[in-house]
């Protein structure tokens, strides 16, 4: 038996992703569009921007379903506004906010240039600040609508390598965790996303300049699928759930942290002590090749 789409919890609504043209954006615009959802991305780049629309009218299952887009840099907070009051002109007032858009750039604390850490803030945390205060408003009069935030699971566990990115989305974190205490009494519901590494695009390009130790630690993980990962922040919105992680062994290590608290810092220890000797190890082993 066929389902009735209309009878899907996403049918009819308008929704706004950032960085919504790769990865988990690309991933939950998809999934979005084949539930019936009306949608707006925003991101920087124009060119795939009009190919993921191209891509997704063509994949619509309604022809009344509206998708549109708007070229942005979210963290220049008139951008950010630009983009809303373009979502909100094409699709009407927004039902969903999904703040995707993120940077990362791995390395050693001491060898990377301030600018980094600036951008990456910029972008991760003022680049979701800036869309949410531009969209939270109308929802207040509203009564209703639902922010998703997505962070990563190196918000609750920061590894060697990600000074210029963990405490991004610890920001994020903080955000959201004030947001859904002060949102909820108004009718607006916020989610949280913390993902483990997810095979996209930005992780990709990631692996080619991150240090050797974080790349030794994270081995020992499981990177999933962005569809997976949009599967499951669909179903905390679904769902009303506040905190969204996927897989089990990322779900083990955020109750991990909450329980064990201090106890975690020398498990991390370990971690990296057995990364640096492995590095240790591979460098004296290519030596005695030379």
């Amino acid at each position: 038996m066929t389902k009735d789409l209309r009878k899907d919890f996403f049918y009819g609504k308008k929704a706004l992703i950032t960085g919504g043209s790769s990865g988990i954006g690309l991933a939950l615009a998809r999934q979005l569009v084949a539930r019936g959802a009306n949608l707006w991305l925003a991101a920087r780049d124009r060119s795939k921007l009009e190919s993921t629309c191209r891509e997704l009218k063509a994949a619509a299952p309604e022809p009344a379903q509206v998708i549109g887009f708007s070229e942005a840099d979210i963290a220049v907070e008139s951008q950010a506004r630009n983009a809303v009051e373009q979502a909100a002109k094409g699709l009407g007032p927004l039902d969903l906010l999904i703040n995707n858009a993120g940077t990362s750039h791995p390395g050693y604390f001491l060898e990377m240039d301030a600018k980094i850490f600036h951008e990456t803030m910029d972008t991760n945390y003022f680049g979701t600040l800036n869309m949410t205060r531009a969209v939270v408003p109308e929802m207040i009069r509203r009564g209703k609508g639902h922010i998703v935030n997505v962070s990563s699971a190196a918000a609750y566990l920061a590894l060697f390598g990600y000074s210029s990115y963990a405490p991004t989305k610890c920001a994020v974190r903080g955000l959201s965790d004030v947001l859904r205490c002060e949102l909820k009494p108004k009718g607006i519901r916020v989610t949280i996303a913390m993902p483990p590494d997810t095979d996209t695009p930005s992780l990709a390009k990631e692996k080619k300049i991150r240090p050797s130790e974080l790349d030794i630690i994270s081995a020992s993980g499981t990177e999933y699928p962005p569809e997976a990962v949009a599967r499951d922040i669909l179903s905390g919105v679904e769902h009303n759930r506040y905190i969204v992680i996927t897989g089990w062994d990322t779900m083990l290590f955020y109750w991990l942290t909450n329980i064990l608290g201090p106890l975690q810092y020398p498990v991390i220890d370990l971690l990296v002590a057995d990364a640096i000797r492995k590095k240790k190890a591979a460098e004296t082993k290519n030596r005695a090749r030379v």
